[in-house]
C-alpha cells in the first residue's frame, strides 16, 4: 500500500476524523492496561495460594483484556487506514507522513492540541519535535 503524503492543510482537515478515534484508543488503552493490571492481580492471588477466587473471575478478566486489546486494535487500524501513523497510544501521539523542503518528514500531534503545529525527520521521533 502506497504511504499517504498529507500537506500541513490536509492533515488539519483530517483532524476532525482522527480526533475522536485518536480520543476513543486512548480511552480503550487505560481501560486495557486496567484489565491486564486486575488480572496479573488475580494471576499474583493464584500463585500465593488462590485463595477464593472463581474460574469465572478468572475468565472475565481474560475476556476483559481481549476485549480491550481488540478495541484498541480497532482503532489503531482505522487510523491506519487515513494514512496516519500510530506512535503513542496512551498519549494519543500520530504522526501524518509529509514533505518538507524536498525532505520526507513527520507532521506531530498529541490529543488535547488544537492543530497540527509539530514536525520532526523520519529518525527523529517524538523528542526531536520542532515548532511548524
Amino acid at each position: 500500500m502506497a504511504v499517504r503524503v498529507f500537506t500541513l492543510e490536509e492533515a488539519n482537515e483530517a483532524l476532525s476524523a482522527v480526533r475522536p478515534l485518536v480520543a476513543r484508543m486512548v480511552e480503550r488503552a487505560r481501560a486495557l492496561a486496567a484489565a491486564q493490571a486486575r488480572q496479573a492481580t488475580l494471576h499474583g492471588h493464584i500463585a500465593g495460594n488462590g485463595g477464593d477466587l472463581t474460574p469465572s473471575e478468572l475468565a472475565a478478566a481474560a475476556a476483559a483484556v481481549q476485549a480491550e486489546r481488540a478495541a484498541v486494535s480497532g482503532y489503531v487500524e482505522q487510523i491506519h487506514a487515513l494514512g496516519v501513523q500510530v506512535k503513542d497510544l496512551g498519549l494519543g501521539l500520530v504522526d501524518f507522513p509529509s514533505v518538507r523542503d524536498g525532505e520526507d518528514v513527520l507532521l506531530c500531534w498529541q490529543l488535547g492540541e488544537d492543530a497540527v503545529e509539530s514536525w520532526h525527520r523520519l529518525d527523529e521521533g517524538y523528542a526531536g519535535r520542532k515548532p511548524l
